[in-house]
């Protein structure tokens, strides 16, 4: 078995970028990102502090709009506007979840698809899913970017990914189909998930219930993908994954923390590079 340490990839590929970013900024581009936090969800605000100090690391212009979580949805997309038409600002981000007041498609709609770093918008997520140079949502381009660091190939593999959330489940699936994969969706209304997790080569799992795959539920030697997140009460995090029963049994796995977290968040700042890099290439078409 063999840990997939997103924890140490991601530090490589911040490093990289640092050199990028530095080029890109000689040429008189600093990529600028703005963060939109509405309300104070603890997992929301500890998300988006980890997000300005990244950008802090690599060289990113980062600012952080604050919200009261009573703001009107007419007022939220009016500053997006702003954004939209800042020249200093290259990505665009509303952290997630919305107050249940607000229309959360209305508002990923609102971005601007060319400064959408998310990949939320419908415009990027239907290049996505024709296989065409888009902005990726974060986190499934992170398990694409580590499993190809490990040499992995998916490509006539059968995958399975268990949680269909428009931020993870579905643009990973379309990522695996992109890349050869057979892809099995499983979700909620999914009668017995093991019978689909047991045969796969590769197990994705997104949903953010402790404990939810253990090692009766997958072959021997599959490639496990734990992207979900839980705390304990003890404040302990842990994944979706039953660690200790499935690790001996796959190939390889990813830890929780240290897996698949840390390449959301450099995957992120590569996103806002590629936007940065667009308004250098503008810039040189003038």
């Amino acid at each position: 078995m063999t840990l997939l340490d997103g924890k140490s990839l991601s530090a490589v590929l911040e490093r990289d970028l640092t050199e990028q970013i530095a080029a890109l900024v000689s040429q008189g581009v600093t990529p600028g990102l703005a963060v939109i936090l509405v309300g104070n969800n603890p997992a929301s605000c500890a998300y988006v502090q980890m997000k300005a100090k990244a950008c802090k690391r690599v060289g990113i212009y980062s600012v952080t709009h604050e919200m009261p979580s009573k703001i009107t949805q007419d007022e939220l997309l009016s500053v997006i506007e702003i954004l939209n038409n800042d020249p200093n600002i290259d990505g665009i981000l509303v952290q997630l979840p919305l107050p249940a007041h607000i229309q959360t498609s209305k508002v990923l709609e609102a971005i601007n698809p060319k400064k959408d770093v998310d990949g939320f918008h419908p415009f990027n997520i239907g290049r996505l899913s024709v296989n065409v140079d888009t902005f990726v949502p974060a986190t499934p381009l992170g398990v694409m970017n580590l499993l190809q660091s490990y040499d992995i190939d998916v490509s006539g593999k059968d995958v399975v990914i268990v949680g269909m959330s428009n931020i993870v489940g579905k643009p990973l699936a379309s990522l695996m189909l992109n890349a050869g994969a057979s892809v099995s969706c499983c979700h909620i209304l999914t009668r017995d998930v093991k019978q689909y997790t047991k045969n796969a080569d590769i197990v994705c799992v997104a949903v953010g219930k402790v404990g939810l795959l253990s090692a009766d539920m997958i072959k021997e030697g599959a490639v496990v993908i734990d992207i979900g997140i839980n705390r304990l009460e003890s404040g302990v995090l842990v994944g979706d994954v039953d660690f200790e029963s499935v690790a001996p049994k796959s190939s390889f796995i990813t830890p929780v923390p240290g897996g698949v977290g840390p390449m959301t968040i450099v995957t992120l700042l590569q996103n806002t590079y590629k936007a940065a890099m667009y308004r250098l290439e503008q810039r040189m078409q003038v």
